[in-house]
């Protein structure tokens, strides 16, 4: 009767406790998305505790996604290695401590260099969620853990803004914005009590090596790009900024090499760059990079102009914002809810509808007023707009990829999102900077109407790119 009993109880058991696990990795998950967002509303803040110019205001709103998108395929390949409960708790590890090293930090040098380690544990840690899903779910149960990740990715990035506008507006013991990064502390110490209780451990499953000499070349082509355009613009364009740029070109040329030979070894490179010969992928990758090079650049600029320009505080900004994120969850989330027909012109559709938004934007703003109900028609629109565009973008550029190649198609997508979104605060943030200098409100009114303008004629760009994609796919349907 008991051995009855158990072998009733057991698969339950199981089940819940699979779904328990699902839910402790997606907390990491969330903590490691919200610090993507989180920062853009305390940049007032550290500016005037800090002392920070412009420039290091970028830095460390891009410092955490460049060293995210660098080691993000490392950090997989990581996992299936060495084991990736390890590599989780490891990761996790990494970004508990860089982000208390954040929030003590007493200089904004500290605080860049501790952004990027940040950055580097959540690489560690991010990949082994969606490898860990695969491995444990199946069927019907996998496609609702797939959801539950989709769901965390949409609302991790809104809850960043609107708690970073209530942790900044609180003003916690005097801390200002440190707070930001403290918070992660308690909740990172309760996830590593969790995940050994709840995580099985599990053994490596890969036999794919580490490709060192690629990474070593990728990082330092990718930082010396980056960086000239991040400071550039406050040290007028001096030699180095455009001798940097050079080396850094020449360096991901080298990385192009580096990986052909690579792979012409039968070794196992950072990126298979053979992947680029599936239809459909350098056009997906050129729309992903137009998008999110549009999307970060928007984000660091409006949250600069609602504080810095119209005067708002921390949680007013945050929320002027809120219910754009929120529609680009949504969106994002339930795109599959069109008709099958027209899933394939929902990009170059929702493309062509964030134009116009970002137009509105430029037009509401550049009075040096606050914009009213027509701005959250255009922030509104927006967020409909990149969210019903991008999801599906991400499908479709993958929809002729060899299921053989899906790994590195995946991964190199991931990395051009990462990375565009650094482009767009390095370009964009640059631009909003050299344009709103010190001169007030109205110049930095001036300042978000053209570069808002020019957010549009880039999202144009990109419709194109997503037309010549809309073709592939349709192609793929007949």
């Amino acid at each position: 009767m008991t051995e009855t009993l158990v072998s009733a109880r057991s698969p339950n058991t199981t089940t819940d406790r699979r779904w328990l696990m699902l839910g402790v990795l997606l907390a990491g998950q969330f903590m490691a998305l919200l610090d993507v967002t989180i920062v853009n509303v305390a940049m007032p803040a550290m500016r005037s505790d800090l002392g920070a110019s412009g420039s290091a205001l970028q830095l460390v709103v891009a410092g955490y996604t460049v060293s995210y998108a660098m080691l993000l395929i490392t950090g997989a390949r990581l996992g299936d290695l060495v084991g990736r409960r390890r590599m989780y708790l490891t990761g996790l590890a990494v970004f508990t401590v860089s982000s208390l090293l954040c929030g003590l930090a007493p200089d904004v040098a500290t605080l860049v260099i501790a952004r990027f380690a940040q950055g580097a544990g959540a690489a560690l840690m991010v990949p082994q969620i969606i490898s860990m899903i695969q491995i444990r779910f199946t069927g019907a149960a996998r496609a609702t853990a797939l959801s539950a990740y989709s769901a965390t990715i949409a609302v991790g990035a809104i809850a960043g803004m609107i708690l970073g506008g209530v942790l900044v507006g609180a003003d916690l013991f005097g801390a200002s914005w440190r707070p930001v990064f403290l918070v992660n502390v308690p909740f990172g110490l309760i996830l590593a009590a969790l995940v050994p209780r709840v995580v099985t451990p599990d053994g490596p499953r890969g036999s794919r090596r580490l490709d060192l000499v690629g990474l070593a070349v990728a990082v330092p082509a990718v930082f010396l790009v980056v960086l000239p355009l991040v400071l550039g613009h406050e040290q007028g364009w001096p030699a180095w900024t455009f001798v940097s740029i050079a080396v850094g070109l020449a360096l991901a040329a080298g990385f192009v090499a580096v990986e052909r030979r690579v792979a012409a070894r039968d070794g196992d490179p950072l990126l298979r760059l053979d992947v680029l010969r599936s239809p459909g992928i350098r056009s997906g990758l050129l729309t992903v990079a137009a998008g999110m090079i549009a999307y970060g650049g928007f984000l660091f600029m409006f949250t600069l102009h609602l504080q810095g320009g119209l005067g708002y505080g921390p949680l007013r900004a945050s929320l002027t914002f809120a219910p754009a994120g929120l529609l680009f969850g949504l969106c994002g989330f339930y795109w599959r809810k069109f008709p099958a027909r027209i899933h394939h012109l929902l990009t170059p559709v929702g493309f062509g509808l964030a134009v116009v938004a970002y137009l509105i934007v430029a037009v509401t703003l550049r009075g040096g007023t606050g914009g009213g109900a027509l701005l959250q028609v255009g922030l509104c629109l927006f967020g409909a707009a990149m969210g019903t565009a991008f999801s599906p973008l991400l499908t479709h550029a993958l929809v002729h990829v060899p299921l053989s190649e899906a790994a590195d198609a995946s991964g190199l997508l991931t990395t051009t999102v990462q990375l565009s979104q650094v482009i767009g605060v390095a370009t964009f943030g640059s631009l909003f900077l050299t344009l709103a200098g010190q001169g007030g409100s109205q110049s930095s009114a001036h300042a978000i109407a053209v570069t808002s303008t020019w957010l549009a004629v880039l999202l144009v760009a990109g419709i194109l790119t997503a037309v010549a994609l809309t073709r592939t796919v349709s192609r793929a349907r007949r």
